[in-house]
């Protein structure tokens, strides 16, 4: 079982587009039968699944927008009979309803082996002992994860999130080998069991499964630094399928799309045109093998890039490079634009910082003002001003350099920034709004 999953990821690259194809077309046949608001979107964007000859006619096809699952929310854009729906998931709804997602019993399947071969990706297997602290419950990670690890034979322990006391007992208890969590939970779990002096050196965790938010590469230095782990970053979305998109292999170097289900784009996100070969723009999916909610040219707003060539670790599968921001996570402040990993990146860069920091967004006079807020270490914030003061204009004028923009930077003592069991907040937009 394993080798054939194994295999997948070495496809023939002619192969792989014929059968991608195949898939395709099924697939827009499918939902132009089944689901009312996609047989309507075609009929006004004036193609029929009969129109898709060769994989890049797929432009002409409309995109699928997170708008348009909230507007049919809660089963609208299902495909399947509701008695074949064997699982439902929803996002966490930051705003206005959750996003619902469907799956049959084969969607579970299909999932439970791209998670397999994520995990397979990074090097995991049944000599592991993973920790699986991504949420259980509506939220596709603690799951997804679940059933991957599962597949691959690793001895699976089900933590779910929070409870971080427990999670160091498990750790050093149990002989957790891999961790899987969001990057900013595994920082605060890092700095709370060295405290409670249980340090992540001294147990026997060698990876961490990474995802659920964005992180810098300048992160993944930091962690590994600190911790002596190797960290892994992958990728996945809950309206896509949820974590089994994309993966880091060994190699490090971009995560392989398991375009064999999930057929990837790059486009341009004012656009709306395919951008050319290992150009950046926003990642497009259309899942072809989906059956409870196949999504057409689902626009992620993840930036990315894609690269065709062959791995360093054999796979010919399509990588695409970590996303570091998404188009709706841009800060406008006094006309510049501002993504909080390039931020990120300039902080970790800093001696004597650590990997926790908040932007704060205010507005005096009409104009607006960033504060970066940055934790420092125990060792610098004790040290003399004059080392403060210097590490405080490093970091201002590093801002200015790349960006022309002033911004206030306060450093602060270790852990004064709020921690997070999920997905950190990095942006504290306290702007009126007009």
């Amino acid at each position: 079982m394993r080798e054939d999953l194994y295999l997948k990821d070495f496809l023939d690259r002619d192969g792989l587009r014929r059968a991608q194809l195949t898939r395709m077309r099924a697939t827009l046949e499918r939902v132009y039968e089944r689901v009312p608001f996609y047989r309507k979107a075609f009929d006004e964007k004036g193609v029929k699944p009969s129109d898709l000859q060769r994989l890049e006619d797929l432009a002409k096809f409309p995109f699928t927008m997170k708008k348009d699952l909230r507007d049919t929310y809660p089963f609208g854009l299902f495909s399947s009979e509701r008695k074949d729906v064997v699982r439902v998931h929803a996002s966490s709804g930051t705003t206005g309803k959750p996003i619902v997602v469907g799956y049959t019993a084969e969607d579970i399947r299909t999932w439970s082996e791209v998670m397999a071969r994520t995990f397979q990706c990074i090097g995991i297997g049944p000599e592991d002992v993973v920790q699986n602290a991504y949420g259980y419950g509506l939220f596709t990670g603690g799951l997804g994860a679940h059933y991957g690890l599962e597949r691959v034979g690793c001895t699976v322990i089900p933590m779910s999130g929070g409870n971080t006391e427990r999670q160091i007992l498990v750790m050093n208890d149990f002989g957790v080998t891999a961790i899987c969590c969001t990057p900013s939970y595994f920082l605060h779990l890092a700095e709370a069991a060295a405290q409670a002096g249980h340090p992540i050196q001294k147990t026997k965790l060698k990876k961490g499964i990474f995802g659920a938010e964005p992180w810098s590469d300048e992160m993944r230095k930091r962690i590994e630094a600190a911790t002596g782990i190797s960290a892994f970053d992958i990728y996945g979305l809950s309206e896509i399928i949820g974590p089994g998109v994309s993966s880091d292999c060994e190699a490090k170097c971009g995560l392989h799309v398991f375009e064999d289900h999930f057929y990837p784009e790059i486009i341009d996100s004012e656009t709306g045109a395919v951008k050319g070969l290992g150009e950046e723009g926003e990642l497009v999916f259309t899942t072809i093998t989906k059956q409870a909610m196949p999504l057409i040219r689902y626009r992620t707003r993840d930036i990315s890039r894609l690269d065709y060539s062959k791995c360093a670790c054999g796979r010919t599968i399509v990588r695409m490079a970590r996303v570091s921001h998404r188009s709706d996570d841009m800060m406008i402040v006094r006309g510049v634009n501002l993504y909080p990993s390039q931020v990120e990146e300039i902080l970790l860069e800093a001696e004597g910082t650590m990997p926790h920091y908040l932007l704060v967004l205010t507005r005096s006079k009409e104009l607006d003002d960033l504060e970066i807020r940055v934790e420092v270490s125990a060792e610098t914030f004790s040290d003399r001003v004059k080392e403060m003061e210097k590490l405080q204009k490093k970091i201002s004028e590093r801002m200015k350099s790349l960006f022309g923009l002033s911004a206030k930077v306060s450093l602060v003592e270790p852990g004064t920034i709020e921690r997070s069991v999920g997905k950190a907040k990095r942006v504290l937009d306290l702007r009126e709004k007009k």
